[in-house]
């Protein structure tokens, strides 16, 4: 198993464990660790198929690690904002 299989792997692993975590309640989809975890995990598939290109995985990925950024800021721009605290 070469270092790029292993990067993609672990990059499965936390988009699962982010989506498993939001199923079971245990993370909340507005605080940045969430966006944070799907974020990275896409990254690290993106960078796996650098080394073996699938180009639906990728546009799949690309996708992932965009909305994931743009979640990620807007956590970051609202501190202490949750989804049942929104300001009209």
């Amino acid at each position: 198993m070469t270092l790029p299989d292993i990067a993609g792997l672990v990059g499965v692993a936390c988009i699962a464990a982010a989506y498993a975590a939001l199923q079971a309640r245990r993370i909340d989809p507005e605080r940045p660790a969430f966006s944070a975890l799907n974020a990275a995990g896409a990254a690290l598939v993106l960078w796996s198929l650098a080394y073996e290109f699938n180009l639906a995985a990728a546009l799949v990925e690309a996708f992932w690690l965009v909305t994931s950024l743009w979640g990620l800021v807007r956590a970051i721009s609202r501190p202490g904002e949750t989804a049942g605290s929104k300001k009209a």
